[in-house]
């Protein structure tokens, strides 16, 4: 596995994106190490009443500023007090942790299908994929229009294409009644991140199409290498922790019901 580091990072901006989401970023001087789509650093949150750190998928890496950025969707208190976080704040960060995604191959189609917190993996590999817009479509889902945030300026890395559950913006529905189901054979490969319910439905679809997928695991992982025992994920290999042997896996490694 990966070196992993554990560093003080500043805060240098937050931007709110909407009601739930924020945009945090964050600099450190220590030179950074590689990191994957897929990864993600632990987040120290210094408050009462939160003693483990918490987990955040990478969004973007800057190596030149030596920067960090992550999409922070509020789910509880550890997640609302850093996205209110002040600029000048240091942070102890836990980093790089995980396996990331299987990146395609030049010229492959892909689908990368992305909602809740599952947003900033899913956008972190279509912009780190090489591959031409043409060839990637990404389907981001969300409750309602209020819950999405703007990814505009990602038409340069691929097609997007939204849902919501109330058919308040774009497609109503779930991501997987999206018209881009129906026609899972034109892709080489499929992405997916997001709430367990919507990433066993991708899985299932994926699958009955025989389609390589790939999702990445949002379990409880507190400490980011395997000790704690929190992130136990069933597998056809095992009993396995998410922070290190995941969070990514392809679909057929898990013992999903699907």
């Amino acid at each position: 596995m990966p070196k992993k580091f554990v560093s003080d990072f500043n805060v240098t901006e937050n931007i709110a994106l909407n009601e739930t989401n924020s945009l945090i970023r964050l600099h450190t001087s220590v030179t950074l190490p590689q990191i994957l789509p897929g990864q993600f650093v632990n987040v120290e949150i210094k408050t009462a009443g939160i003693f483990l750190r918490r987990p955040f998928s990478v969004f973007e890496v800057d190596y030149h500023q030596n920067t960090i950025s992550l999409i922070v969707k509020i789910l509880g208190r550890g997640s609302a007090k850093l996205a209110k976080i002040e600029t000048g704040t240091s942070l102890s960060i836990m980093y790089p942790l995980g396996r990331h995604f299987t990146f395609p191959d030049k010229q492959e189609k892909v689908l990368a299908v992305g909602g809740g917190s599952g947003l900033a993996p899913m956008l972190f590999l279509v912009r780190e994929s090489g591959l031409p817009a043409a060839n990637v479509d990404i389907i981001i889902g969300a409750k309602s229009a209020s819950d999405h945030v703007d990814i505009s300026s990602y038409s340069n890395f691929g097609n997007i294409h939204l849902t919501t559950d109330d058919g308040s913006l774009a497609v109503k529905g779930f991501v997987t009644q999206h018209p881009l189901f129906s026609k899972l054979e034109n892709y080489d490969k499929i992405y997916a991140c997001g709430p367990d319910g919507m990433m066993r439905a991708v899985a299932k679809k994926a699958k009955s199409a025989g389609v390589f997928c790939e999702v990445s695991l949002e379990n409880l992982m507190p400490c980011g290498f395997g000790v704690c025992l929190c992130c136990i994920e069933p597998t056809v290999n095992g009993n396995v922790c998410v922070c290190t042997e995941g969070p990514v896996f392809n679909i057929n490694d898990l013992k999903w019901q699907i």
